[in-house]
């Protein structure tokens, strides 16, 4: 191993964008702080990818199914049990073909969905680390779940749900919600299986910050060595410390960057509302069809991501009618680059962990449409913790109407409250900042993280 380096990590991200892009942000930050990085990933994933970052090494592992990843599994459990089998395995290969090659791994830090990792690093007598992708809150609702503690999906009975460590009690449409979903159990088992060997890591690492969620994590933290290192997004955005990280440099999806920014520039300040759903959510077409709606309806200027695997839900003239004087339809953005934009006043979220802590980290006041797993927890911590958003609610039939989403765009725009929503998310944005820079509370958990693998090592 070259001396500049004091010490060599491992990043092993369960294999879809939202679970890699915050693992690879601080795979940076501790690139910056002179730590040695490998991502593994897998094959599959690094056949698709639009864009790979250029910043740190990548090595490809199997998860059993080269050409074809999850869908070539069949189903969830399958897939899930055919990587644990062979990812054990070829992560093995790749972890003594490094020490063969003169640069032995120290650390491994893996996403808890691939809890086998433990096994792996034990075997090798490596240290470990867990690396939470979803916020604290989310964690101590499966460890719950984990402990039994709480009835995994609420019935209707329970009003209302008290957890250790939460400030408010939580309505059963707050809880990460499985329910309708084929394989629900499993991915429920597969939620709470995070905490199976949770005992056994040196570290949790959680992707939020210790302001943005104190009750939860002082709670949690007697029971886990939890230490906060988000928000995990390119430091541009934030501190500025890391001058070459403006984008995450990993894309499933080409974006639209020129066709996007070019509208936006010529969009008057704070009017845009911006709307996307992520890389994984599927809107049924009544649920597109209410949403265009509303978003017509409400009279603002929008800028709206409709994945096109998604895009035969709105027939063609349709989209031209909504979109003639008001709106920008795209099949992929950079979404960094347009919450940043001045012209942009809301987003309209899935309320997916990494939308979130980027809507934060930007300043940008939200509208809730949660879908399932953890962005219901999110939108009730946007709304009625941190006041930064509102939430547009479904009705008995799990839509939501065109009417709420034009109410909830209507009152965050231009409505009296809609003002004390963006002082609020103003004042996150300072703190997300000031928690990255030098001597923030996410800077200190990641120096101490470096001292002590490099004391280890």
């Amino acid at each position: 191993m070259s001396t500049s380096h004091k010490t060599h990590c491992l990043i092993l991200p369960y294999p879809v964008q939202g679970h890699i892009n915050p693992m690879l942000q601080f795979s940076k930050r501790l690139q910056s702080k002179r730590v040695e990085i490998i991502i593994a990933t897998t094959k599959y994933l690094l056949k698709n990818m639009k864009e790979l970052p250029t910043s740190v090494s990548i090595e490809a592992i199997s998860d059993g199914y080269d050409d074809g990843g999850r869908d070539q599994a069949g189903s969830f459990v399958a897939y899930v049990t055919r990587f644990k089998e062979v990812g054990s395995d070829t992560l093995s290969q790749l972890i003594q073909k490094l020490a063969n090659s003169g640069c032995p791994v120290n650390c491994i830090v893996y996403d808890p969905y691939l809890n086998w990792a433990v096994e792996v690093a034990t075997k090798f007598g490596l240290v470990s680390a867990a690396f939470f992708t979803q916020n604290c809150a989310v964690d101590n609702i499966y460890y719950h779940v984990h402990k039994g503690v709480i009835k995994f999906p609420p019935t209707q009975n329970d009003k209302e749900i008290i957890i250790p460590g939460f400030s408010c009690p939580i309505e059963a449409s707050d809880v990460p919600s499985f329910v309708f979903r084929p394989e629900a159990e499993r991915i429920i088992e597969m939620m709470v299986n995070q905490f199976s060997n949770l005992d056994k890591v040196d570290w949790v690492l959680i992707n939020s910050f210790y302001e943005l969620e104190k009750e939860v994590i002082d709670w949690m933290s007697k029971i886990y060595p939890i230490k906060t290192i988000g928000p995990t997004i390119p430091s541009m955005y934030l501190d500025k410390r890391l001058h070459d990280d403006k984008e995450y440099g990993l894309s499933i999806f080409k974006p639209m960057t020129n066709e996007c920014l070019n509208w936006l520039n010529h969009q008057p300040i704070s009017s845009v509302v911006y709307v996307s759903f992520g890389s994984l959510a599927k809107l049924e077409a009544k649920q597109m069809e209410e949403l265009a709606w509303g978003l017509k309806n409400s009279n603002n200027n929008f800028l709206w991501v409709v994945r096109s695997t998604e895009e035969s839900k709105l027939t063609k003239t349709f989209i031209e009618e909504l979109t003639i004087e008001k709106g920008l339809v795209v099949s992929w953005c950079p979404q960094l680059q347009v919450l940043e934009h001045e012209s942009t006043g809301c987003f309209l979220t899935h309320c997916g962990w990494n939308s979130t802590l980027e809507a934060i980290s930007l300043g940008v006041p939200m509208v809730t449409m949660p879908q399932w797993t953890d962005q219901t927890t999110n939108a009730k911590l946007v709304k009625d913790v941190w006041e930064i958003g509102v939430r547009a609610k479904q009705d008995e039939k799990g839509i939501v109407r065109r009417e709420a989403i034009e109410e909830c765009i209507k009152l965050v725009m231009e409505e009296e409250r809609g003002k004390l929503i963006r002082e609020h998310a103003k004042k996150w944005k300072e703190l997300a900042r000031n928690v990255v820079d030098e001597g923030g509370s996410s800077d200190k958990n990641i120096e101490e993280f470096v001292s002590k693998l490099v004391t280890i090592s």
